[in-house]
């Protein structure tokens, strides 16, 4: 395969140490198992990610969205440089947000709300329009169902009430949801790097209530664990893998917690990953659940809004600890 991409030279991405082990016990959460709800409020606290199984996104829809993804970006760079550049929608290189981010990656970020169009969203579709459009559509539909029921599974594994406390923000016609569609082309000047591997999404925690992700057979995704330690965790393209989001840490008031994680490029394949960010409305108050405080129990967090917390977020740096400016305690966790 020929990529034709500005991705053509390493040497400005950061390289990071090769970690030692393969993250081999995930939590995976079978979304027919009864104990579904108490699995997953223990992955969160433990480790704030896990993987879902049996989880009736219909394979048909992830094949053809992946396969209209490589169409997209297998286009000749001048017309991928029409869908960019991002607004924050549309088609971006390499460079992650405004602040000098950088990485070994292209992508497409789309609206997931049908109200709001967005031109560089157009473009991208214009192409093939009803083809890739509906593979969008019918792929963010169905994973938005899988999102709502893991999130209210949660909440019941929380004795959270109502049960929907935490999914109808999501399913509010105002959600500040959006979805992702990241391409880490292969590098072979990776060989060249004495062992080292060169990043293709710089470590950091999602902002929002809760990330689905899904991603091809190629590895690169990795998590950090709660001592510090980096590690890699197993591609699996016919399963999803759900992050706790910052949004949800303050929520649960820290018994949830956002997981730092990367992405490394890899020597010889290509990797595609699609991910759902669950937002809730710009304006919507981020504080913990009434129901999951004790009676003397007070929030770790000052009052703020989506909105807030949102803009605050992309102004900063990637590996930043986001949520440090918003702890009534600062915290030393970096």
């Amino acid at each position: 395969m020929v990529v034709q991409s500005a991705l053509t030279h390493c040497s400005s991405i950061k390289t990071c140490n090769k970690p030692v082990t393969d993250f081999t016990s995930i939590p995976v959460i079978n979304l027919g198992d009864p104990e579904s709800k108490f699995l997953m409020v223990k992955a969160c606290e433990e480790y704030g990610f896990f993987k879902v199984v049996n989880h009736r996104v219909p394979m048909e829809f992830i094949t053809r969205l992946e396969s209209e993804a490589l169409g997209f970006f297998n286009l000749s760079q001048s017309e991928k440089d029409k869908a960019g550049p991002p607004d924050p929608f549309g088609y971006g290189s390499k460079r992650i947000g405004s602040n000098g981010d950088v990485g070994w990656i292209e992508y497409l970020l789309l609206n997931t709300n049908p109200q709001v169009l967005s031109l560089k969203t157009l473009t991208v579709f214009r192409e093939n329009p009803e083809i890739f459009r509906s593979a969008v559509n019918d792929y963010i539909q169905a994973v938005k169902t899988m999102a709502y029921e893991v999130l209210e599974l949660i909440a019941d594994g929380l004795k959270i009430e109502p049960r929907d406390a935490l999914s109808k923000l999501l399913r509010d016609e105002n959600s500040d949801s959006c979805f992702r569609l990241n391409h880490y082309p292969p590098c072979p000047e990776l060989e060249a790097l004495s062992g080292r591997n060169l990043v293709g999404f710089g470590e950091h925690t999602d902002p929002q209530i809760i990330s689905v992700l899904r991603s091809n057979n190629t590895s690169g995704l990795q998590i950090c664990l709660k001592e510090g330690t980096w590690v890699s965790v197993p591609p699996d393209e016919t399963s999803f893998f759900i992050n706790v989001g910052d949004a949800l840490q303050v929520m649960t008031n820290g018994r949830l917690r956002s997981v730092k994680h990367r992405v490394l490029a890899n020597t010889q394949k290509s990797r595609v990953s699609m991910i759902y960010f669950g937002g809730p409305p710009l304006s919507e108050k981020i504080v913990p659940l009434t129901s999951l405080m004790g009676k003397q129990e007070e929030s770790l967090y000052k009052e703020f809004t989506w909105s807030e917390y949102k803009t605050s977020a992309y102004k900063s740096r990637l590996a930043d600890h986001r949520l440090g400016l918003f702890e009534k305690t600062p915290s030393t966790n970096q």
